[in-house]
């Protein structure tokens, strides 16, 4: 029965590409897990690019793009975790708004205080993988290259992008 339902969602997303019906594919409720995903790229492409120009933004022109800690009084955090932090939090405004309006519409929380701070909670796991991600890559690169930021960037991204669809489609807006 699972199985059936997957070949149906696939095969509406094969029917809507096959009749070129594209805005069908962003348009409208829909509980298809494949158009859903479709969305999420579009709106988790949005939010990325506000997180990495806003971290970019802070790291390079904020915090000179020096590696090391960003306070004397705090040695661990740097400035590459500030402006990752901030990023995040710009991202996951827009992240949240976007994917309320126009990815996920059936929430498994009825409150919207106790809907974002869930949806929040999951895009923490998703900072502390690129916290983690980051770091690692200032660690290994940071005395050779500023450009373990970018790089950095790039693979946290993609593993944060996957576990915050999968976790808020299966834990948040399950059907």
């Amino acid at each position: 029965m699972k199985k059936q339902k997957q070949n149906a969602s696939l095969d509406e997303v094969r029917s809507l590409i096959a009749k070129r019906q594209f805005s069908a594919l962003f348009r409208g409720k829909t509980e298809n897990t494949y158009i859903q995903f479709l969305r999420y790229v579009f709106v988790g492409g949005l939010a990325a690019v506000l997180d990495w120009g806003l971290s970019s933004l802070l790291f390079f022109y904020g915090f000179g793009g020096e590696t090391g800690t960003a306070f004397d009084a705090v040695p661990w955090l740097t400035g590459s975790m500030l402006a990752n932090g901030a990023g995040f939090a710009g991202g996951l405004v827009l992240n949240y708004v976007l994917s309320t309006c126009f990815v996920f519409r059936n929430s498994a929380v009825k409150s919207r205080l106790l809907e974002f701070l869930s949806f929040a909670a999951i895009g923490v796991v998703g900072l502390l993988l690129t916290l983690v991600i980051t770091w690692c890559f200032e660690l290994v690169l940071g005395d050779t290259t500023a450009l373990f930021q970018i790089m950095g960037k790039i693979v946290s991204t993609a593993a944060a992008f996957l576990w915050n669809f999968f976790a808020r489609k299966l834990l948040l807006y399950r059907t």
